[in-house]
This record gives structure tokens, C-alpha cells and sequence, in this order.
């Protein structure tokens, strides 16, 4: 596969996957009628904050501007682990299925949960099971649309 077939490739697999996750997230939320998560919103501003920037506006403006923001980080997170493996595979990577799925769970959750933990947003060893449930699933999710979409379009 050839750099930029590789890259292209990449992109759409993890756009699919984060398609699939955030269903899966919304299906969780419908189903249990728990409330979204504020922590994408969190990171923004706060990554906003170490970067020397400010979230334009106040008020509503200012937070529905964060609640852009915020899953826009989780899209780009997604399609950015996506093009990572897809460049991978391009330079001969070829793991298991299996192996596929488990290399892109584990770097999405990085990939997300990573800056919020780095920045003292969230702490995963403080998680409950239902909190570490409702953040693996829909990972594991993406994972396996990543996995199953990367060895399709080979």
C-alpha cells in the first residue's frame, strides 16, 4: 500500500471506528440515562489555558464553543490513531486480527484518556468497574471497527 493510499486508508478506519465508539457511547447513555461526560470539554479548556489561549467568548457562546470542542478532540483523536495504523500497515505491519483490534483499543484509550489524565483531569486508578466498563466498551468498539475496516480495504 502506497504512503498516501496508506494514510487515506488509515483516516477512514478511524473515523469508522470513531463512528462505531461514539455510538456505542450514546447507546450506553440512552440505555442507562447516564449523562455525557464533561472531561473532553475539560481538556480543551485546559490545554486552551497551558497554551497560553482563551476559548473565544463568555457565557453560553464561550460553553458551546467547549461543547464543539470537546468532541471534536475525540474525532480527532480517533481519525488520528486510525491514519497511524494505516501508515503502519503501509510499511508491512501486518499483526493478527486479534492483535489488530488490541493494538487499536489500547492506542485510542491512550489517545483519550492520556491528555486527561496527564493534565489532572481524571484519574483512572480512581475509576470505578462501571466507569471503566463505560469507557472500555466503546473503545473496544472502535478497535474492532478499526481491525475489521484496515484488513478490508488491504
Amino acid at each position: 500500500m502506497g504512503g498516501l493510499r496508506s494514510v487515506l486508508v488509515g483516516a477512514a478506519a478511524g473515523a469508522a471506528g470513531t463512528t462505531a465508539l461514539n455510538a456505542v457511547t450514546y447507546l450506553d447513555m440512552a440505555v442507562r440515562a447516564r449523562p455525557t461526560s464533561s472531561t473532553p470539554e475539560d481538556t480543551v479548556e485546559k490545554l486552551a489555558q497551558k497554551a497560553g489561549t482563551d476559548i473565544p467568548g463568555s457565557g453560553e457562546d464561550r460553553d458551546n464553543r467547549l461543547a464543539g470542542l470537546g468532541p471534536l478532540s475525540g474525532i480527532v483523536a480517533g481519525v488520528g490513531v486510525g491514519t497511524l495504523l494505516g501508515v503502519a500497515r503501509g510499511l508491512g505491519w501486518r499483526p493478527s486480527p486479534a492483535v489488530g483490534v488490541v493494538v487499536a483499543t489500547v492506542l485510542a484509550l491512550i489517545a483519550g484518556n492520556g491528555p486527561m489524565t496527564a493534565l489532572g483531569i481524571t484519574d483512572p486508578r480512581e475509576w470505578d468497574l462501571d466507569a471503566w466498563i463505560s469507557d472500555v466498551v466503546p473503545h473496544l468498539a472502535y478497535g474492532a471497527v478499526v481491525g475489521a475496516s484496515l484488513e478490508a480495504m488491504d
